[in-house]
């Protein structure tokens, strides 16, 4: 279950006219479901990397395990792109296990984790873990996870979290999921996935469009347009119960819908006026107000984290840039001026930086950060039909849709681009994804 390295692909693609994203209705293509035995692929380039040359020991396992706790964990950090895996030839280490440590330490090694997966009389399985501080030749702690055996990604993902915890001081997104759309021929479905891309769950589905997921707050609700009423229409979804609400099924197209940050509104786009403008609306439903003023076309609004701003797109300046006004709508201010043609902003949870998707040159689209504080932007992909960013709770890394060698696909990114992740998936395609918050 080692995870393989490769460099992705960067081949030319001619990009679908986006101009009805612009409107907030979304292209459409498709997708498929991760396998159970889908790996990622983890590129990583550049220099100046702040990373923690660590160790993952095989755990110590008395019987077959239906999952590789241990290769998990590592794709997980490695992933991230904090931390660099240095092999060191070595048996099994458990969690009680006294290593010598000058062996990693000579190969340069920071941290060394050990731990064991054995079976319990229930039928579940016990996995645990200890994190070893090789440069201070002493246990850093671990834990004990009880899990059945569906749950044993699930609980790599959550020593995943502590590791990232314990060695960066902010918390790991491995236990958090992703949502996605997508199509097959004659079906279209809202998928959740764990935020390496497996463990795929259909949560709807549906013979008409369903389109631009977008998580709530907390975790447990997801806002989405669905077309099953012959137009767009915007609706809520428990996550747990299935409960499916009815939020804005206002005159003409409801679409883009976003949470506010306590999630109690939504922020939709409307074409009550004629034009395609920016409203907000009770998450409940109920009427809703007028945010934009333009003549033009005002679409994919998001809250700043502190719910004071919101980032929107608007063609008022004669072409498609991403603007910034206060929650009420006053204030209005232009943020992107590199490009005639910036869409799809999303703001990271620490509200440090904006992700947008920039047309370049020759129809390329590439996800761009911008720094809030400065303006400074940089290219993140390396793609060319890039859409729809997606920052992770922690504001380190972004997903987003891309193609990648002819065929749909979700890439994750470190904010500097330099570590790369492709969720690999059955053939198909999918689109649209947005990124969880974290478990509460």
């Amino acid at each position: 279950m080692n995870p393989s390295c490769s460099v992705l692909n960067t081949q030319p693609i001619d990009r679908r006219n986006a101009l009805v994203r612009v409107a907030g209705l979304g292209a459409w293509a498709v997708c498929a479901v991760p396998t159970a035995s889908a790996q990622f692929r983890v590129e990583v380039a550049g220099v100046g990397l702040t990373q923690y040359p660590f160790a993952v020991a095989l755990f110590r396992t008395p019987v077959a395990v239906p999952q590789d706790v241990a290769a998990i964990v590592r794709a997980n950090l490695e992933r991230s792109g904090q931390f660099l895996h240095v092999g060191v030839p070595h048996g099994p280490l458990d969690e009680t296990s006294q290593p010598d440590l000058s062996p990693w330490r000579i190969r340069g090694v920071d941290v060394l984790l050990t731990g064991s997966v054995t079976p319990l009389a229930d039928g579940r399985w016990d996995v645990r873990y200890r994190l070893w501080d090789v440069l201070g030749n002493q246990s850093l702690g671990g834990l004990s996870y009880p899990v059945a055996s569906k749950d044993l990604r699930a609980a790599a993902h959550r020593i995943s979290d502590d590791v990232f915890k314990k060695m960066t001081g902010v918390p790991g997104v491995f236990s958090t999921r992703i949502a996605y759309t997508t199509r097959t021929p004659g079906r279209h479905q809202l998928w959740l996935a764990d935020a390496d891309g497996q463990n795929s769950l259909s949560v709807l589905s549906s013979t008409e469009p369903i389109i631009s997921p977008s998580w709530s707050p907390d975790g447990a609700r997801l806002a989405y347009v669905s077309f099953e009423g012959k137009k767009p229409m915007v609706y809520t979804h428990h996550v747990a119960s299935g409960v499916r609400r009815l939020v804005s099924n206002q005159r003409g197209s409801n679409s883009a819908p976003a949470w506010s940050p306590d999630g109690a509104r939504l922020l939709v786009t409307l074409t009550l006026s004629g034009s395609s403008q920016v409203y907000e609306i009770d998450a409940q439903g109920g009427s809703p107000k007028r945010l934009t003023q333009s003549s033009g076309i005002d679409t994919e609004a998001a809250y700043s984290p502190d719910g004071q701003f919101i980032y929107f797109v608007s063609d008022r300046g004669g072409s498609p840039q991403i603007y910034k006004m206060d929650s009420n709508g006053a204030r209005v201010q232009r943020l992107t001026f590199q490009g005639s043609y910036n869409i799809s902003p999303a703001p990271s949870p620490d509200g440090r930086r904006l992700a947008y998707v920039s047309r370049l040159s020759g129809g390329v689209f590439r996800v761009h950060v911008m720094d809030l504080s400065s303006g400074a932007v940089a290219a993140v992909s390396d793609t060319n039909d890039d859409e729809n960013p997606s920052f992770s709770a922690n504001s380190r890394m972004l997903v987003f849709g891309t193609k990648h060698q002819g065929r749909e696909a979700l890439i994750t990114t470190t904010v500097d681009g330099r570590v790369k992740t492709r969720l690999i998936t059955a053939p198909g395609e999918v689109r649209e994804p947005h990124w969880g918050p974290l478990l509460r």
